[in-house]
C-alpha cells in the first residue's frame, strides 16, 4: 500500500515509515471501498445495473483512486446507454492512473469509432428534442423522436421509461408494458421501471370487463344425478302455436325494420360519413403540419451533419490535449521526470484548452522550461558519448525543437553527429548546414563542412 501523503510504499504498516502519516483510517477507508466494489461487481453480474451503480458510487466516496471501481462504473453507465457519463468516469480514471489502466482501451474503442461517436451525439440531441416536445405537450412528436433514440441506442433505459410514460398517457397500456419489459432486460431491478410496470398492470386490470356475470332468469333443480337448468318462465306450447307466433314475430319485425330501423340506419350512415370526412380533413391538416415540422427538422439535421465531423474531431483533440497536460503534470510533480514532462508539453495545442487549462499549462510549462533544456541536453550528450545514438537523438531533438541555438549550437552539432553515426545522413546534413550558416569560423563549422561535402 502507498502512503496517501508521500506516495511511499508502506506495506501493511499503520504508520508511514517515511513521513510518519497515520494510515489506520486510510486503510479502513480502502477496505470499505473494496467491499462496495465487490458488492457492485456481484450486482452487475446479475444485471442489477442500477444497484451496481449505487454501490460503485459509494465505493468511490471512500476511495476516489479506486480505478477498478471507477472503470466498472463506466461500464455500467455504458450498459444502460449513458455513454457520456461512462466517458467521464474513464477520463478521470486515466488521469489518476495514466499507465496500466484499462480505461485507455475503453476510451480508444469509442474515440476511434467515428460512427459510434456520431450515433452518441445524435442520441443526445434526439432525446433532448423529445423532452422539449413533452414540455410542449406534443406527445406524438415525442414518441417519434424516442423511437429513433431507441433505434440508435437500444440500451438507453431512460428513453424506454419516458416512452412508456407517453404510451400510458395515450392509453396504450400494452405498448407501454412491452417497452418497460425491454427496459427490464437491460436493467433487471431498476426501481423506476418496476414502479411503472406495477402501475400499468393495475390500470390493465381495472379496464378488464367483469366476466363473472350471473343471470336471475335461470333456475336449476336436481333430477337423480343430473342438474337441470331452465328459464324461470317456461311454458310448453304446441307446434301450431309456435309456428303462428313465429310468423307473427317475423311480420312485426319486418314492419319495425321498414318503418324505424332503415331510416335511422340511413340517417346514421350519412352522419357517420360526414363525421369521417371532418375527421379526415382534421387528420390531413395535422399531417400537413407534422410534415412541415419534420421538414424543418430534416433541414436542421442536415446543417448539424455538415458540422458534426469537425465537432467530433475537435472534441477528440481537446481530450488528447487535456490528457497530455495531465500526463505532463504527473511526470513533473509525481515522477520528477523533467524530460518526459517537457516532451509531453511540446505536443499540446494550447488553442484547444480552456482559460483554466491554458493557465495551468502556462504554470507547468514555465516551471518545466527552466530545467528541461539543461536536463535534456545533459542526458542527450551523455548518451552520445556512451554510443547510445538513438537515445541521444531523442533527447537532443527535443532540445533543438525548442531552441536550436542552445549551448552556442552544441545541441544542434551533437544531434547532427548522432544522426550521422546512426546512419541517418539526410537529417545529419540538415543540422550540419545549420551549424555552417550560424556558427561559421568555429571548430564545429569546420567539422560540419567536411561531413557536408
Amino acid at each position: 500500500m502507498f502512503c496517501y501523503r508521500c506516495n511511499h510504499q508502506a506495506g501493511s504498516e499503520e504508520v508511514c515509515p517515511k513521513c510518519g502519516a497515520n494510515l489506520h483510517y486510510f486503510q479502513k477507508a480502502r477496505k470499505i471501498s473494496n467491499a462496495y466494489y465487490n458488492d457492485g461487481l456481484l450486482k452487475a453480474n446479475v444485471r442489477n445495473i442500477s444497484g451496481a451503480i449505487i454501490s460503485l458510487r459509494q465505493s468511490l466516496k471512500f476511495n476516489k483512486y479506486n480505478t477498478d471501481a471507477r472503470n466498472l462504473l463506466g461500464l455500467c453507465y455504458l450498459e444502460v446507454g449513458e455513454t457520456v457519463d461512462a466517458l467521464s468516469e474513464w477520463v478521470i480514471s486515466k488521469n489518476y492512473q495514466p499507465e496500466g489502466n484499462r480505461a485507455s482501451e475503453y476510451l480508444e474503442s469509442i474515440q476511434n469509432n467515428k460512427g459510434r461517436l456520431e450515433a452518441i451525439n445524435q442520441t443526445i440531441k434526439k432525446y433532448n428534442q423529445a423532452l422539449l416536445y413533452c414540455n410542449q405537450d406534443s406527445r406524438d412528436l415525442a414518441i417519434i423522436q424516442l423511437k429513433k433514440v431507441i433505434g440508435l441506442n437500444p440500451r438507453l433505459v431512460k428513453a424506454h421509461q419516458l416512452l412508456a410514460l407517453l404510451y400510458m398517457q395515450e392509453g396504450k397500456l400494452e405498448a407501454a408494458k412491452k417497452t418497460l419489459r425491454n427496459a427490464g432486460k437491460v436493467d433487471t431491478d431498476n426501481t423506476t421501471t418496476l414502479r411503472y410496470i406495477k402501475e400499468v398492470n393495475r390500470r390493465i386490470k381495472e379496464e378488464k370487463p367483469n366476466k363473472n356475470k350471473t343471470s336471475d332468469d335461470l333456475i336449476s333443480y336436481q333430477s337423480g344425478n343430473e342438474t337441470i337448468i331452465m328459464p324461470k318462465r317456461f311454458r310448453e306450447t304446441s307446434l301450431a302455436g309456435t309456428l303462428a307466433a313465429l310468423v307473427i314475430g317475423i311480420a312485426v319485425g319486418c314492419a319495425v325494420l321498414g318503418l324505424l330501423v332503415v331510416p335511422n340506419v340511413r340517417k346514421n350512415a350519412k352522419a357517420e360519413a360526414k363525421a369521417q370526412l371532418v375527421e379526415a380533413n382534421d387528420t390531413i391538416s395535422q399531417n400537413t403540419q407534422m410534415i412541415s415540422t419534420l421538414n424543418e427538422q430534416i433541414e436542421e439535421l442536415q446543417q448539424q451533419l455538415e458540422t458534426q465531423t469537425d465537432t467530433s474531431e475537435t472534441l477528440e483533440n481537446s481530450v488528447t490535449a487535456y490528457d497530455n497536460l495531465v500526463r505532463a503534470y504527473y511526470y513533473y510533480y509525481v515522477k520528477e521526470d523533467v524530460v518526459k514532462a517537457g516532451k509531453v508539453l511540446a505536443k499540446i495545442d494550447t488553442s484547444l484548452l480552456s482559460k483554466t487549462g491554458a493557465k495551468l499549462y502556462k504554470s507547468v510549462n514555465t516551471t518545466v522550461s527552466d530545467t528541461f533544456l539543461e536536463t535534456a541536453f545533459n542526458q542527450g550528450y551523455t548518451a552520445y558519448i556512451s554510443d547510445d545514438y538513438e537515445t541521444a537523438i531523442t533527447d537532443l531533438k527535443a532540445v533543438c525543437d525548442q531552441d536550436e541555438s542552445y549551448q552556442d549550437g552544441q545541441a544542434a552539432y551533437y544531434l547532427a553527429q548522432a544522426y550521422r553515426k546512426n546512419g541517418d545522413d539526410d537529417n545529419a546534413a540538415t543540422y550540419y548546414k545549420y551549424i555552417l550558416e550560424n556558427y561559421a569560423g568555429t571548430e564545429m563549422a569546420r567539422t560540419a563542412s567536411q561531413y557536408v561535402e
